[in-house]
């Protein structure tokens, strides 16, 4: 004779306040990607302040293009956020899309946008504290406005942009995805 077969285990939840119900795989893994890309705006800022005129000034290391009050140096320091924005929104948009493009939602697109707006808030943020904290002290005779700072606010805008420029462009040239299951064509390799 053969014996029963024994039953699983089955969890057994009484559904009260603290039960969510069971873990759904993708609801989680949904928001990583999103939340990359704001975080990856706390060293951009730094970076934006190490490299840019009036800060540390990594890139000429030029004494001249030490001091805010210098009008010359206004340019550079936003051009420099906007190279490091420009960078950061296509490696977003690449990454987002990754290799099937064709399968994203509009909410995934929309959330990475969204998150690029949000991580050039907070490298902008990122970059005045560094410069609140570590530059010199501005000259008391200038303008408030001669700190490190960003003086052209369009710039904040070249990362979203970025973003929705690449996946776009991603899933324009991408390959199509073979379609598969019955009566589909069976792909030939050259």
């Amino acid at each position: 004779m053969t014996q029963p077969a024994a039953p699983l285990p089955v969890d057994q939840h009484d559904g009260g306040p603290g039960y969510a119900g069971p873990a759904r795989p993708g609801r989680t893994a949904r928001w990583k990607g999103p939340a990359a890309i704001v975080a990856a705006g706390l060293p951009a800022g730094l970076l934006w302040w190490l490299l840019a005129p009036t800060g540390l000034n990594l890139i000429t290391r030029d004494p001249a293009l030490a001091a805010g009050s210098n009008p010359a140096t206004w340019l550079p320091r936003d051009l420099v956020l906007a190279g490091l924005f420009l960078l950061a929104g296509c490696l977003s948009g690449v990454f987002t899309a990754g290799n099937r493009p064709a399968r994203l939602t509009t909410a995934t697109v929309v959330l990475a946008v969204a998150a690029g707006a949000a991580g050039a808030l907070l490298a902008c943020g990122t970059g005045v504290l560094a410069g609140s904290w570590w530059s010199p002290a501005p000259d008391a005779h200038g303008a408030a406005g001669i700190a490190f700072s960003l003086r052209a606010y369009p710039i904040l805008l070249v990362w979203p942009a970025a973003t929705a420029l690449s996946i776009f462009l991603a899933t324009v040239f991408s390959r199509p995805e073979p379609e598969q299951g019955p009566g589909a064509p069976e792909e030939r390799l050259p």
